[in-house]
């Protein structure tokens, strides 16, 4: 794992089209800016276990024992809110969109 100091407002880029930004630090907080293509699926780790979770998909990367197949699953896991999973619209002329 690659660890990075950075300070507000500093940024880290990935790639070509992703950058990453603190936008703010408050105690044990801190608030980060995405801005990536719409193609790139951006979650906080807790969304992504919880898909993850829904497809039956465990650490290992295989499907978990007695799970349903994914092409049974709705695509919205269960108590979550689909606007945590849908993607931002783009608000630049890249096509670029930012999420936090």
């Amino acid at each position: 794992m690659l660890v990075l100091s950075r300070q507000r407002n500093e940024s880290i880029v990935i790639g070509d089209n992703i950058v990453i930004t603190v936008v703010d630090i408050r105690g044990d907080k801190v608030r980060l800016g995405i801005n990536a293509p719409n193609t790139v699926p951006v979650h906080r780790q807790e969304i992504f276990d919880a898909i993850q979770k829904e497809r039956g998909i465990v650490a290992a990367g295989k499907p978990a024992t007695g799970s349903p197949s994914v092409s049974t699953i709705s695509p919205t896991p269960a108590g979550m809110p689909p606007a945590d999973m849908a993607p931002s619209q783009p608000n630049n002329e890249n096509g670029l969109h930012s999420k936090t």
